[in-house]
Formats: structure tokens, sequence, C-alpha cells
């Protein structure tokens, strides 16, 4: 399990959750699960989106994702 924690446009996405535990092997399958259980809304915001693992970029997203990591999904911000 690993944490997933949504900030700005992301949260509003996921329905206002802030944070959520998902199992996932990598960033391809971890979006696919937030897709299944979010939506297409959220799917259009993580096409955009960056993603932290454990504080760290990670563009890699068939990359392992460490039992017990946080994931930061970031979209893009006004201005950026």
């Amino acid at each position: 399990m690993l944490t997933v924690r949504y900030f700005a446009g992301a949260r509003a996405a996921a329905s206002g959750t802030s944070s959520e535990m998902v199992e996932a092997a990598h960033l391809d399958e971890l979006i696919q699960v937030l897709v299944d259980r979010h939506g297409e809304r959220l799917a259009l915001v993580l096409k955009a989106a960056s993603f932290l693992v454990d504080g760290l970029s990670c563009h890699d997203r068939a990359a392992a994702l460490p039992e017990g990591v946080t994931v930061d999904i970031l979209p893009p911000f006004a201005g950026g």
C-alpha cells in the first residue's frame, strides 16, 4: 500500500479527497486505479500532472513504487 495525496485541481477532480491509500506497483497502474475510482475528470488532470514519490519528481511511469511511499499529485498551477 502507498499513500496518494492530491493537491489543487487534482483534489477537486477526486471529489475533494485530500489523501487515500492505494495498492499499485508503478505509476501507470496507480493512474489506472485512480481513474477507475474517481472517473474521467481526474483522468484529464492526471494527463498533465506531475508526480512526486517521497518528495522526488518521477517521470518514469514504469518505475516501481515501493511499499509505503507517498505519491503527491500536482496538477499544473496557474502561470506554470
